[in-house]
């Protein structure tokens, strides 16, 4: 039998990436204790709030078919929130509304390139990211992130790669894995390079309400200058710890929403009327858990620099922003897949090997922030034990 070309596109670049989260949970589920520092999962659960919001459109009826762009509630809701933020009008129709982040990503690149095109797009990356430009047909071209630039993304890095078949330059802020965040000036200097070249902006702006401290957010949309050639995608599962309700929505200009929109009708046919009223609730104002979420994370990586940074060579880099830390472990002599491994069958802990998110973090590890700080504590003593067997083997 005959199968699309898409299949054999994305045959490695599914859930081999998490493996050994799939290990630790199944070693959880066959009754070993594990410490598992692998996913972003927010440690608290949905607003109350909002939770009744979504049961009170469930009992008014709203739970028949939406539209393939939204329900008018949400759109006009978005489009309060990111007028005020931008200080210019961001109208409904440029907004489309998708079951979460990933969905309006996997749209957007549907939308924007196709075979021979190549999207450049940081490395370390989410890992879906090669997935969702690969689907279309286009190429992700990597750009190194260094951690002497803070891993944030550099315009000398990234312009010796552009090549005629570059059509996209995908970012990431706040960060993930790294928890860097872009500024004005790292925005502004990135804007002249795409205007240059004639790129498109796509931003995943989903950590945007988890930045540790009083450091300001800037997006590229908020760039009078960039709006005719940005995309931005969000959701509420991080702002609103509410992964699970798959709320998530892409804004920018009029024509591409409106050229877009076959695309996600052919998809979906929009999103469910009682989750879209949830959501719409959720961003006509500041979220009231992230503050404290964010607040959390930033102790929790401050807690595994003090107890990790300088033991057995390992350098921890504090993040600035999200539900995760990395740290470089290449002094180990292991990769950070072998070393994720060894952790887990030695010490029962579980974090993501640096590998997963891209060359550039091979040797590294990502830690999750989103667990008690007791259950972090204990998994950073086991981590430097087996770090101090590795270096004296070594």
């Amino acid at each position: 039998m005959k199968y699309a070309a898409i299949t054999e596109r994305l045959a490695h670049l599914g859930g081999a990436k998490w493996e050994v989260h799939a290990m630790a949970k199944a070693m959880t589920a066959a009754g070993q204790e594990v410490l598992s520092l692998t996913i972003g999962e927010p440690d608290v659960p949905p607003p109350r709030d909002l939770l009744a919001k979504a049961q009170a459109a469930m009992d008014a009826g709203r739970f028949a078919y939406s539209n393939g762009r939204g329900e008018p509630g949400l759109l006009a809701a978005l489009s309060a929130r990111y007028t005020k933020r931008s200080g210019r009008p961001i109208g409904p129709n440029q907004f489309m509304a998708f079951p979460g982040t990933q969905t309006a990503l996997f749209a957007v690149l549907t939308g924007l390139v196709g075979p021979g095109d190549e999207v450049l797009v940081g490395d370390p990356m989410y890992a879906t990211y090669e997935g969702v430009i690969t689907a279309p047909g286009a190429t992700a071209v990597p750009v190194p992130l260094h951690p002497e630039h803070g891993f944030r993304i550099q315009v000398a890095d990234i312009e010796p790669l552009i090549t005629p078949a570059s059509r996209v330059l995908l970012l990431n802020t706040p960060h993930n894995p790294t928890g860097a965040v872009l500024t004005r000036d790292d925005l502004t200097a990135l804007g002249r390079l795409a205007r240059k070249h004639d790129l498109w902006i796509l931003s995943d702006e989903v950590y945007e309400e988890l930045i540790f401290g009083d450091a300001p957010f800037t997006s590229p949309l908020d760039l009078p200058e960039l709006a005719e050639r940005t995309i931005a995608v969000s959701s509420i599962s991080k702002s609103h710890a509410a992964p699970g309700f798959r709320s998530g929505w892409a804004v920018g200009p009029g024509e591409f929403t409106s050229r877009l929109l076959p695309v996600a009708e052919t998809m979906l046919f929009g999103n469910q009327p009682f989750i879209a009223d949830m959501t719409a609730l959720a961003v006509s104002r500041p979220s009231t858990v992230a503050r404290g979420m964010a607040d959390r994370f930033a102790r929790r990586a401050r807690l595994i620099r003090d107890t990790l940074h300088g033991q057995n060579a390992i350098h921890v880099h504090e993040p600035e922003a999200g539900m995760f830390t990395v740290i470089d472990i290449r002094a180990s002599g292991l990769s950070g897949e072998d070393f994720a491994r060894k952790l887990l069958m030695e010490e029962k802990v579980a974090v993501m090997p640096g590998e997963s998110f891209g060359p550039s973090l091979n040797g590294w590890l990502r830690l999750s922030l989103t667990r008690p700080d007791e259950e972090i504590a204990e998994a950073c003593r086991r981590l430097a034990a087996f770090a101090a067997r590795q270096m004296k083997g070594n």
